[in-house]
């Protein structure tokens, strides 16, 4: 695995970038958004992955090592595949990808091209509860993760006694209302009770 690569950039186009290591110039996949941060003749470094296929290798580059990890994520969805998986990035901030997810935005998912309806709910199911925390506040702290309060949530239900069909869709109907910063879980927990029609 070549988990990033550091050298001269020597060429540039649409879609990638020639890094030279070693005398060696690699090809790497970028978004456009991370070629326009290199410059031929200077310096770069960038997180990679490597995509190991039958008739090919691919190098895919990023700014950083957070935005690899997130393009690896993606491909462990249904249906989603490197090419995919970097559009998405090319569209969003890994930050605004995390957001999106976890709060089952699937407006802004279906923004990537190649992307419909019934493909950004299926990335909101399978990666819900592993897109890691998301940063809440200007100051990005918070006492609850964006990502962790649905299974929260959709616990507490059930310990309180509704089935977990009715908790997944409370759970479902706060999601949509959930604009900007995630409110703390208990807020979260009320506001699913309610949707529910009775208290315990």
């Amino acid at each position: 695995m070549i988990a990033s690569v550091r050298g001269t950039v020597t060429a540039t186009g649409p879609d990638h970038a020639v890094v030279e290591v070693g005398g060696i110039g690699l090809a790497v996949q970028c978004a456009p958004g991370t070629i326009a941060d290199l410059r031929v003749g200077q310096p770069a470094r960038l997180a990679t992955s490597l995509v190991v296929r039958e008739d090919s290798l691919t190098l895919y580059g990023f700014a950083d090592d957070d935005a690899k990890q997130l393009f690896e994520l993606l491909q462990t969805a249904s249906g989603v595949g490197p090419r995919l998986a970097q559009a998405v990035l090319a569209v969003h901030t890994p930050d605004a990808v995390r957001k999106a997810i976890a709060n089952a935005d699937t407006a802004a998912l279906t923004r990537v091209p190649g992307i419909g309806k019934k493909g950004a709910e299926r990335l909101v199911l399978e990666l819900r509860d592993r897109v890691g925390p998301v940063a809440i506040g200007p100051d990005g702290a918070a006492g609850v993760t964006a990502g962790a309060w649905p299974e929260q949530v959709r616990q507490a239900l059930v310990g309180l006694g509704w089935s977990a069909a009715q908790a997944e869709q409370a759970v479902a109907a706060v999601a949509e209302t959930v604009d900007g910063a995630t409110p703390p879980v208990p807020v979260l927990l009320k506001q699913a009770i309610r949707l529910l029609g009775r208290t315990r």
